[in-house]
């Protein structure tokens, strides 16, 4: 496929994750698991595990069977707020993982400097222009723009807003961006205001290397993007990281939690991080329910905005084709307006 225009505008970041193709499959606990992974970087992504909160052996054993599927760049996603994540941190510096991306809150510059003296470089996510700036003081090697549009474990402010405020800003390092992304007539413009490269989460969520249950994806495929929700915060004292999914009984049940935990803070028989403890252990479980069970009423479902915008079930290399084709059908468009 002739991807010239797209091949010159995403030169950086393909050079960065030495990919040829500047799509990323964003890390979904339970669905980023080694056959997806393997299957977009075998297309010519870049594919990333995502450690959620497995024991450390599951998470060796997912990074050796992927590296046996692919010879290609992966990367391994780390949430910072997870009971195992130190655990997982070290993980990965012994196995000299190339590329280590902290999400779910922000890394310590002390914990960069682990993955990075272990020779990984290091994407972090940035949701406001501040994080961004100290996460490149920190030793960010790479940001990944991440708009409240996104699923999962999300910040506060629209993609929209974090084109001006960092990528527009920031040229220190490789930009990548994310949060409501689906189709490459979309990433194409993004190209255009200077991204680096896209990030993509649910549409390869319900790709046929998913290994999300059948009725997982069935309920991607009939949701409205005004469906997926972000979760409220609803006292100071427990700081939670707002988490966008499709609205069931469990948006309801982790209000509930955080009333019990609010009123456990209050009477001293719990810790912040204890409950904090507690807030990631319910999505973990929630959504391995809704993933691995196909409990779409009890499970949870992480989902971005862009969920509105799938159709179907297709193999990682059509999702792949679909969005090179559209991309560099709307950059000559663009051009042929302009010139």
């Amino acid at each position: 496929m002739n991807t010239e225009m797209l091949d010159r505008l995403s030169e950086q970041g393909r050079g960065f994750l030495g990919i040829r193709y500047p799509f990323i499959c964003g890390a979904m606990t339970w669905v980023s698991e080694p056959t997806l992974v393997a299957a977009v970087s075998n297309a010519g992504g870049f594919g990333c595990l995502a450690a959620g909160n497995m024991p450390c052996d599951l998470l060796e054993k997912q990074i050796n069977e992927t590296r046996n599927l692919t010879d290609k760049p992966i990367g391994v996603n780390l949430i910072t707020i997870a009971p195992m994540y130190r655990d997982h941190l070290e993980l990965v510096s012994k196995l000299e993982v190339p590329f280590v991306i902290f999400a779910g809150s922000f890394p310590r510059r002390s914990e960069m400097r682990v993955a990075k003296d272990a020779g990984a470089k290091v994407l972090c996510f940035a949701s406001t222009h501040s994080i961004a700036e100290r996460m490149i003081r920190y030793g960010a090697d790479a940001l990944i723009l991440e708009g409240m549009e996104a699923g999962g474990h999300v910040g506060r402010v629209t993609l929209a807003i974090l084109l001006q405020q960092v990528l527009f800003e920031i040229s220190d390092v490789p930009v990548f961006v994310a949060g409501g992304i689906a189709t490459g007539r979309m990433c194409a413009h993004l190209f255009l205001m200077g991204a680096s490269g896209v990030q993509l989460g649910t549409r390869f969520a319900i790709a046929e290397e998913s290994p999300a249950h059948p009725d997982f994806k069935r309920a991607f495929i009939r949701a409205q993007a005004r469906d997926a929700v972000a979760t409220p915060q609803f006292d100071s004292r427990l700081p939670v990281v707002a988490v966008r999914a499709l609205r069931n009984d469990a948006t309801g049940d982790f209000s509930k939690l955080q009333l019990e935990l609010m009123d456990e803070l209050n009477r001293g028989t719990i810790t912040r991080e204890q409950a904090q403890n507690r807030v990631e252990e319910f999505w973990m479980g929630r959504l391995r329910l809704a993933v691995v069970d196909g409990d779409i009423t009890r499970g949870s479902l992480m989902a971005g905005q862009s969920v509105g915008l799938v159709s179907g079930e297709m193999k990682v290399q059509e999702i792949m084709d679909e969005l090179l084709a559209d991309t560099e059908a709307e950059l000559r468009r663009v051009r042929d307006l302009i010139c």
